[in-house]
């Protein structure tokens, strides 16, 4: 299913006074504008377009004085220039103090000089100290925004649209969600759009589309030949050792060509999407914009489940049927304001979707398998029958009754030669369970405030008494 959502952003600086456009992908991102001047902005690897024809771009160490980076980038070099200042007079009073000391010696004049000397270097070092700890914050700051600190210009002008092709990673966006759970009988889903530009050049598209594919797809031709059936002639060896050859040389092509394509950016979705913001104001701070997507209802049921077989913990599992396909499986799972999981999971499962919440820490769950000794082993004609099993012990530890579904398992087979079937499930009270398709059991338990419950399962393998079995 494939949908398009629009979004308006309601916090431009003003009108832009000129048409732009974004088309954001997951290998590359593509910028048409319509310049004021020369000047592009603060990046690496650009490439240029005009009227399909490439523009050439160069280098300058000067900005427009005007723009929101280079201002950045000028407070960092003036900051620069007071590092060196301060070094410069430190250098002048060791200077100073190197000096000839005159013949005729005022020792009190000598002692207070020398004092007012290092007072002066000592402010001159926690000074440089400062300067230079401000020079670090502000490179972090600009380097955060823009991958080059030289200002990129079009060699030529432009009368028409601009386009930039803007590399892999400067310009990004991802996907995110948030559920919100407070009666767990309906949840609301929250999508977000968090768009992050650390291009160098400063945004601002009329339409902009974010797509989650890339813009660079490899689709080999393939098209139908015959399977021809052949009367067998052995070939000539000579010939057998040149079609080995040529398909050795085809196989690493192939692979030269997947490896190519394995460097493409991975990413993590089930189905194409397109977002169109109009209005974008998208700055090159580095710092992510989140931008609301999609917001809707579905009913939620929720509840307690274990697989003791594989880990004892027991954990909150809530399911609902999305409205529209879900494209990232990490949640932020929160009721009202308090966060319930930061990083949740969830999956498509059986037709719906299963969001796992949390850890269920009031209940302790054990499994050991049954002793030895209470095993038994018989042959009955040419059939052996042996019985297994083991104890569950499932404890809730808090002074509120729990629900649980314990889902275990027994041996299953997949010949006829070996048969397993369920003897029993025994506990003090009657477990309510079901038996499932490949040996899957499964339990609903109601535990009383502080209730422990033992239940033990058996079951039995028959199979030919000649035959050894492993499970």
């Amino acid at each position: 299913m494939k949908f398009t959502t629009s979004i308006s952003i309601l916090f431009l600086s003003g009108s832009m006074s000129y048409a732009s456009s974004l088309a954001v992908y997951q290998d590359k991102t593509f910028y048409n504008l319509t310049p004021k001047n020369h000047f592009i902005g603060f990046s690496k690897g650009l490439k240029a377009k005009c009227e399909g024809t490439t523009l050439p771009l160069t280098m300058r160490s000067s900005c427009p004085s005007d723009d929101r980076l280079c201002q950045v980038l000028t407070d960092l070099k003036n900051t620069e220039q007071k590092v060196q200042a301060v070094q410069q007079n430190s250098k002048f009073l060791r200077q100073l103090a190197s000096l000839p000391q005159p013949t005729a010696v005022d020792a009190n004049g000598l002692i207070e000089a020398a004092k007012e000397l290092g007072d002066a270097q000592a402010r001159l070092l926690e000074e440089e100290k400062g300067l230079r700890e401000a020079v670090q914050i502000k490179e972090r700051t600009f380097d955060k925004q823009a991958p080059g600190r030289r200002a990129i210009e079009t060699v030529k002008t432009c009368n028409t649209e601009v386009e930039l092709i803007i590399p892999y990673g400067y310009v990004s966006f991802s996907t995110a969600y948030e559920a919100d759970i407070q009666d767990e009988k309906e949840v609301l889903v929250t999508q977000t759009l968090s768009i992050t530009n650390r291009s160098g050049i400063d945004i601002e598209a009329d339409s902009a589309m974010f797509y989650y594919r890339s813009a660079k797809q490899y689709v080999r031709p393939t098209h139908f030949y015959p399977w021809i059936v052949r009367k067998y002639e052995p070939r000539p060896q000579i010939l057998a050792k040149r079609a080995k050859a040529k398909s050795a040389q085809m196989d690493m092509l192939m692979m030269a060509e997947e490896r190519e394509i394995a460097s493409a950016p991975a990413v993590s979705y089930e189905d194409a999407r397109e977002y169109k913001i109009e209005k974008l104001v998208l700055p090159s701070t580095g710092v992510p914009l989140d931008v609301k997507v999609l917001q809707w209802k579905a009913p939620l049921s929720c509840e307690v489940r274990a697989y003791p077989y594989t880990n004892i913990k027991a954990f909150h599992v809530c399911s609902f049927e999305p409205k529209y396909q879900i494209e990232s499986h990490q949640w932020k799972v929160k009721s009202s304001h308090d966060v319930i999981n930061e990083k949740a999971l969830g999956e498509y499962r059986e037709g719906k979707y299963d969001l796992y919440t949390k850890i269920e820490e009031d209940i302790k769950i054990t499994r050991k398998p049954i002793v030895n000794k209470e095993r038994e082993t018989g042959i009955f004609g040419g059939t052996a029958r042996k019985k297994d099993g083991y104890r569950l012990t499932v404890t809730n530890k808090s002074d509120k009754v729990k629900k649980l579904t314990l889902i275990e398992r027994i041996p299953t087979s997949t010949t006829e030669e070996i048969k397993s079937k369920l003897l029993s499930i025994n506990a003090k009270k009657k477990v309510n369970y079901k038996m499932l398709k490949d040996g899957q059991i499964e339990m609903r338990l109601i535990l009383a405030a502080n209730e422990t419950k033992n239940i033990e399962v058996l079951f039995e393998l028959s199979y030919d008494k000649d035959l050894k079995v492993n499970y």
